[in-house]
């Protein structure tokens, strides 16, 4: 297993839609999987895509901790690592949220994002199982997120109001002020960035 390099905001690798896999049950993508894992937790993320080390290929991993997915309501629990291969999303309803992100491909930054509410999501897991969840809130924005990178789509691009774009210990000393400032504890800075 190793640590893998995170490209960063103009990479031409971040600007690529990926490809799909072909097979996910093979060795490389066993080891892409384990490889990604060491790079996540090693970068403090909740998630990461295939295309943010470099790699054109349609996979992301991500996890909800639960202490955070618990915020959004008393029935939501955390999300263990999933890793979905050849992702898919629909959203559930036309109700969008307005949230703080951060991303380990643009460091040091965050800004407020519109994402869907409630998603349908499904894809592949590394044996060739099919999984296919209903998520909200931050597990949702988590997904949305991740999967936006497939297609060469960075958080940045789906803002609205680029004056909600800031350095994350910027936003932070502020924080007070912020009339949603659990959002930004909780996607920002050092253990919440996808």
């Amino acid at each position: 297993m190793a640590i893998l390099k995170v490209a960063r905001m103009g990479h031409p690798a971040l600007r690529r839609p990926a490809d799909p896999v072909i097979d996910p049950r093979s060795a490389e993508i066993r080891q892409l999987v384990a490889d990604m894992l060491d790079t996540m937790q090693d970068e403090g993320g909740v998630g990461l895509a295939a295309t943010q080390v470099h790699v054109p290929l349609r996979l992301v991993i991500f996890h909800v901790p639960a202490g955070r997915a618990e915020r959004d309501g008393p029935d939501h629990a955390g999300v263990p690592l999933t890793v979905l291969v050849n992702p898919e999303i629909e959203p559930l309803g036309d109700e969008q949220e307005f949230g703080w992100e951060a991303c380990l491909s643009v460091p040091g930054l965050t800004g407020v994002v519109p994402r869907w509410r409630r998603i349908r999501y499904r894809g592949l897991t590394p044996t060739g199982e099919t999984i296919e969840r209903e998520a909200e809130g931050f597990h949702a924005r988590v997904v949305q997120h991740e999967c936006d990178h497939l297609d060469g789509i960075l958080y940045p691009m789906r803002m609205t109001d680029l004056s909600l774009l800031g350095f994350a210990d910027e936003i932070h000393r502020a924080q007070p002020a912020m009339p949603d400032e659990d959002a930004v504890e909780e996607l920002e800075p050092e253990a919440q960035s996808a």
